[in-house]
């Protein structure tokens, strides 16, 4: 309780702060209300003067906020209440404002957004969806153009000059996907003048929680495809429909997990014509046959993926919308398509990838505002340092939250639901139902239907029509039907003679695993005050309440002779439910915690990769650089034939001439006796030397651009091949990392260590290989920077053509005892071959 009542102290010490901040903006409106429109629109053009001359965001706070709140009330015909002035400050100080539904967090927003524009820096506003984007462009972007600023819209069909120009103005809307993923692109770039993001200044995000919560595992890819054979899902599907389960297979549902049985093992090493499923030249076909499984056995049409134009499009589980262009990893995707008889696509190569959680932490100052925020406080505050301020609403909230209804059986639930619908209809009171799958938001339509019910239904099969349908929501008599998050963002506004009949119905047909997603279905009704009421319906068949512990419950309601006509309401359920939402939010916070940690390593690594290649794009002579890299090669390959904590005689200095001469040098740069009876760090100095003269003479030979631009394609190539191999190699790393923890070693250590020891041979094999080439490769006149692999996005729909990778030059197989083909004269497996 102690830290219960501490966290309640602090929002009360800063609600204190905020009020009086308020007050001192509210006393200003007189003042502001006299200035004409012109001199309204001067106040910006003053403010950006005196930030120039070093007065801080904080100094203005005050005067700008009153600015806009006038500047507002022309334009918009709105006027922000003090508890949205509140919202605003909190939103500057990098804070969440818990705001509930209906207050006007939009408007709210354009305060601090206004103020932190006024840097000149750039600021974003995140939304959830290109509509709202669009839509608060559009609606705001008439205030800030009334005060003198620009406003940019940055939406994913936009080509790159279109988008650059959304980036250089004030304010640029868009949604947290196409930021990420201009940040990706931007690192793929040859030439700096294709970037697109200025640095990352300050963010405020719409509804923060469904960004940095739910979405927080999601990593952005942009992808290339590897070319892998696809016949073989098409063989493992035919062979895992032969099987029966509990026989062949089991399933637990709790954890989603299928697994061949000794049976099933048998039946595969008959219907594949092998002896033993686990032997090591069966690793693919064993991996196969476990992703058929899984597609079969655990992923559900409709629940977990929808058919689309004939390709399987993804349903995201928390918000039941269609994530288009998004793929499961690791063959899933492939399975599934060979399970629903499409032609199965081609697995892809990562090109470039970040989480939103480390995409968003790069900001200088993030914001967000959301209607529910209170119960993920602790990962707000220990991920994104940023502290969740609940603020107060503008009326008290009427709403009447009724005790959850629990039946015995999901059939007697929805026969309930279409009841209450019904009655409610009747009286003309709108309702909203809202279902935490589309198959269930079907299932009441059919129900609504057999009574003659007119209704909507908004799921992700239809989100085109999702704002228009939302509006109409509150009308008199409307009955919409909406998976859990559909419509978010847009106001539901009661038509005429709803108060009079209780305001807006909510019925919930089952618990969500998050207690905040339950919230905001409540916080659809009673905004603003007004009348509403609340209702959830459950049964002991819920997928929430079989996975904890119900069975038991169950019986008891068997036993005291409960039919399906009779609810209970019992607080001890209730709160058994909590209990179990808790729970289940504590795993995920966890889960996602964990896979921070495993991302970081790989943040650290991108983080140097990406100030390197910009340094490289930016720099006018690479030639030092160059150099230095050269000369780190050449004292590793002396160190490899002339070892110092080894003898004189077992030195191969022939090995290092030849090498020299196969990789640096042309043939008799570098003789034996050169190197003879010289020290290791002499012979390093007379390799450079030479090096530098055959670098003089190439300067000679090129135009000095020419140079300049053949070391930028060397070493942009080797940096870009290399960095996409080394992603590829840490995913699969992280794949089979947690096998470790079987031998009694932490996984994540193990992890960081691995993967550390491979940027670091990522990082000579770079080195070597630019080496090679600028000292080896012929220089043409006509050089053209080129792209290592096409990329496209994986994630919100893109217009990129199905991805080709750039086809490689193979090298002659050579055995691991053969000489390598550097002619270092070691064996191949104690050289290129270590690798």
């Amino acid at each position: 309780m102690g830290i219960l009542n501490k966290l309640f102290d602090m929002n009360k010490r800063e609600l204190k702060k905020l009020t009086k901040i308020a007050g001192k903006i509210e006393a200003l409106a007189g003042e502001m209300e006299k200035l004409t429109d012109d001199e309204l629109r001067a106040k910006t053009d003053e403010f950006k003067q005196r930030y120039q001359n070093g007065e801080t965001l904080d100094d203005l706070l005050v005067e700008a906020f009153a600015v806009v709140r006038e500047g507002a009330r022309r334009v918009l015909g709105l006027y922000p209440y003090p508890v949205q002035l509140m919202g605003g400050v909190s939103l500057h100080e990098g804070n969440i404002s818990e705001m509930k539904t209906g207050e006007g967090k939009t408007l709210t927003a354009t305060m601090p957004v206004y103020l932190n524009a006024l840097s000149g820096k750039g600021v974003h506003v995140v939304t959830v969806n290109e509509y709202l984007a669009s839509r608060d462009a559009t609606e705001m972007g008439q205030l800030y153009n009334f005060l003198g600023l620009t406003v940019g819209l940055n939406l994913n069909s936009m080509t790159k000059e279109e988008k650059q120009e959304a980036y250089e103005a004030d304010i640029t809307y868009g949604t947290n996907n196409e930021f990420g993923f201009d940040y990706l692109r931007d690192n793929m770039v040859l030439y700096k003048e294709q970037k697109v993001q200025r640095p990352l200044f300050y963010a405020v995000i719409d509804e923060v929680d469904s960004i940095l919560i739910d979405e927080a595992r999601t990593p952005l890819i942009i992808s290339g495809t590897a070319q892998k054979s696809t016949s073989l899902y098409m063989q493992a599907n035919a062979f895992v429909r032969t099987l029966t389960k509990d026989q062949d297979y089991t399933y637990d549902e709790k954890t989603k997990g299928v697994m061949l049985t000794e049976q099933g093992i048998s039946k595969a090493e008959r219907a594949f014509g092998i002896e033993n499923l686990f032997d090591i030249n069966h690793v693919t076909l064993n991996h196969h046959v476990n992703q058929a499984l899984k597609a079969n056995a655990s992923m559900h049409l409709d629940i977990d993926y929808v058919v689309q134009d004939g390709e399987i499009v993804i349903v995201d589980q928390f918000t039941g919308r269609l994530m288009k262009g998004r793929r499961y990893s690791e063959g899933l995707h492939q399975a599934i398509e060979a399970k629903e008889g499409l032609e199965v696509q081609n697995e892809s190569m990562t090109l470039a990838t970040i989480t939103f959680q480390n995409y968003f932490r790069m900001y200088e100052k993030l914001a967000g505002m959301t209607g529910t925020a209170k119960t993920e406080e602790e990962e707000f505050r220990n991920i994104y340092n940023m502290n969740v301020i609940v603020i107060p609403t503008n009326r008290p909230i009427v709403r009447d939250d009724r005790p959850d209804l629990i039946y015995a059986t999901m059939d007697g639930k929805f026969r309930a639901v279409v009841e209450d619908i019904a009655e409610r209809h009747q009286k003309g009171q709108p309702v909203l139902v809202g279902t935490v799958a589309i198959e269930t938001s079907e299932l009441i339509s059919k129900y609504l239907q057999k009574k003659g019910i007119k209704h909507n239904v908004l799921n992700a099969k239809n989100h085109g029509r999702e704002a228009e349908i939302i509006a109409e929501a509150g009308e008199p008599g409307s009955v919409t039907i909406a998976t859990n998050m559909a419509g978010r963002g847009t106001d539901i506004k009661l038509g005429e003679g709803v108060v009079e009949v209780g305001g807006l119905a909510v019925i919930g047909t089952e618990r969500h695993e998050s207690r905040r997603i339950d919230n905001q279905l409540r916080g659809r009704s009673g905004r603003q005050g007004d009348p509403g009421v609340t209702q959830f319906y459950l049964s002991m068949e819920d997928e929430l309440m079989r996975r904890f512990g119900s069975d038991n419950m169950k019986a008891m309601m068997e036993r005291l002779g409960m039919d399906d006509s009779q609810p209970i309401q019992s607080k001890m359920v209730s709160r058994a439910v909590e209990s179990a939402q808790k729970r289940v939010e504590g795993n995920n916070f966890d889960a996602r915690k964990q896979l921070l940690q495993y991302d970081d390593v790989l943040r650290q690594q991108r983080e140097i990769i990406y100030a390197q290649r910009n340094e490289v794009l930016d720099a006018e002579n690479l030639r030092d650089i160059v150099e230095n890299m050269i000369k780190h090669t050449i004292e590793r390959e002396v160190d490899t034939f002339a070892p110092r904590n080894v003898d004189e005689e077992e030195w191969n200095l022939q090995g290092l001439v030849d090498y020299t001469a196969a990789n640096l040098l042309r043939e008799g740069d570098i003789t034996l006796a050169d190197l003879t009876g010289k020290e290791p760090d002499e012979m390093a100095e007379a390799i450079f030397a030479k090096v530098k003269q055959r670098y003089d003479e190439k300067e000679e030979i090129l135009e000095p651009d020419q140079m300049r631009e053949f070391e930028k394609v060397i070493v942009l190539r080797a940096v870009d091949s290399k960095w996409m191999d080394h992603i590829d190699a840490m995913d699969q790393l992280r794949q089979g990392i947690h096998l470790r923890a079987y031998a009694q070693t932490d996984p994540l250590r193990e992890y960081q260590a691995e993967g550390f020891a491979m940027f670091e041979s990522m990082v000579l094999s770079i080195e070597e290989e630019v080496s090679r080439y600028i000292m080896k490769a012929e220089i043409r006149s006509n050089l053209q920077r080129q792209e290592v692999a096409k990329g496209h996005a994986v994630n919100p729909k893109e217009d990129g053509e199905k991805v080709k990778k750039k086809p490689v030059i193979k090298k002659t197989n050579i055995g691991r005892n053969d000489p390598c083909h550097c002619g270092s004269g070691k064996k191949f497996k104690n050289c290129h071959g270590a690798g």
